[in-house]
């Protein structure tokens, strides 16, 4: 099935065309006529089905009939109003809308907040057909009386689960309640909980459920690969892994905002570019780190689980899990970011020997046994293959084996003995009068 089948008009699949698909996603080959025909819609899907252009397209193409070039604010009320969790996915839902709109005179905005309000009541007071919001901002606006939103006709509330995980669910009830009763809304999410069937319950009328992608699967072209590695040797062996390979952008991802900016300030030193975004940062830091990586400027992001949250890099060849992460379905969210569309993707893991429980219960959740590979010169610890009755791999020639740990009895020994040591040199240079600190005097 192509586009052109799905009841597109000639400006929107032009601009499909522009930006070089040629075949829809299954979830946009079921959600682009169901939400032209005017249906509401619950969507289940996960980032990287091509979720954004299945509600982006068809909600373009209901609103072409409005688009004008009159100058005048009046002829451009908010019509269409998408709601996103995060400043970093609202973006590229805009992105998406600006692309799709280029040949319809339509008007598009984004709100979010951590910036200062004045441009964005500037750009409303133009007149804006499409805004795409995060729900504290919008309802700043709402309070400020600078935006009108009794006449919209279209909602999207993009990945419901994380406005709940988030907080959201009270904002987006208030939002309800200030828009008309008369209009087409589509809710999507990854998950559907209790919670997210009562606001849907509330937001839709007779919807038309649509499903694809679910949370636990992982796309077929990821190449999964697992390095077993000593805890001390990581950043060296991330730091190696980086120059050695042919991918352009690397994302990485680590436990914690300390080690975040840690990792990339090592990388830096050795002199590969890299930056972190975590949750420590201002909107404005995390937009130019963002901004920078997608340009090339900086080859490795470092970030968190929950910074990278609404992160969406087109064409990302690979993601590094630096440390694993500890629950079995953030694996899959972290490498969703590759191997996307069909294209081929790399997911690499540094694990240590306490993370091996973690590795156990992916490889169980995704159906999948990852292959394991030494890096010569990059050992585990000697106990990380204790108990699992697998072969080892190596990714190259045999790195020297790792030294075997001492008997209890005999490292007390070698620590007394160095123990004696220090105290024989203290005593010698007592003796001899004390250290001359050479510029002290």
């Amino acid at each position: 099935m192509s586009f052109s089948e799905l009841g597109l008009i000639p400006e929107i699949l032009q601009a499909v065309t522009d930006a070089g698909y040629t075949e829809p996603t299954p979830i946009q080959r079921q959600a682009i006529p169901v939400v032209i025909a005017g249906h509401d819609v619950m969507g289940g899907a996960q980032t990287g089905t091509g979720k954004t252009a299945g509600f982006t397209l068809p909600l373009l193409n209901r609103l072409a009939r409005h688009a004008s070039t009159s100058t005048s604010p009046a002829r451009h009320p908010v019509r269409a109003l998408i709601l996103a969790p995060t400043r970093e996915l609202a973006m590229q839902v805009f992105e998406s809308v600006k692309m799709y709109s280029k040949h319809l005179p339509l008007r598009s905005t984004c709100i979010y907040g951590g910036v200062d309000m004045n441009p964005q009541i500037q750009e409303l007071r133009r007149g804006i057909e499409i805004v795409v919001a995060t729900p504290g901002r919008l309802l700043d606006h709402v309070q400020q009386k600078t935006i009108a939103l009794g006449q919209v006709e279209f909602l999207i509330l993009d990945e419901a689960d994380r406005m709940l995980d988030m907080g959201f669910i009270p904002d987006i009830r208030r939002i309800l309640a200030l828009l008309p009763a008369n209009r087409q809304s589509l809710l999507f999410s990854a998950t559907f909980s209790d919670e997210i069937k009562k606001l849907a319950d509330q937001m839709l009328k007779n919807p038309q459920l649509i499903e694809v992608a679910r949370r636990n699967m992982v796309s077929e072209t990821i190449d999964h690969v697992v390095h077993p590695v000593s805890s001390g040797l990581k950043r060296n062996l991330l730091a190696h892994l980086v120059r050695h390979e042919q991918e352009s952008q690397v994302l990485v991802f680590v436990d914690t905002k300390f080690g975040c900016s840690r990792l990339a300030h090592f990388l830096e030193r050795h002199d590969i570019s890299a930056d972190s975004i975590h949750g420590d940062k201002t909107q404005q830091a995390r937009t130019e780190t963002l901004e920078n990586f997608k340009s090339g400027k900086v080859r490795v992001l470092v970030a968190t689980d929950v910074a990278a949250r609404g992160l969406d890099i087109e064409d990302l060849p690979s993601v590094i899990n630096f440390e694993l992460p500890h629950t079995a379905e953030d694996y899959v969210h972290r490498i969703g970011r590759t191997g996307r569309a069909g294209k081929k993707g790399k997911a690499v893991s540094l694990v240590s020997s306490e993370e091996r429980h973690r590795l156990a219960d992916i490889q169980k959740l995704i159906k999948l046994e990852i292959r394991q590979e030494i890096v010569p010169g990059y050992d585990p610890e000697p106990d990380f293959f204790d108990g699992e009755g697998g072969r080892r791999r190596r990714s190259g020639p045999s790195s020297r084996p790792a030294e075997a740990p001492l008997p209890a009895a005999d490292r007390e020994a070698k620590i007394a003995a160095m123990r004696a040591d220090w105290q024989k040199l203290h005593d010698q240079v007592l003796a001899a009068g004390g250290l001359h600190i050479i510029g002290s005097e």
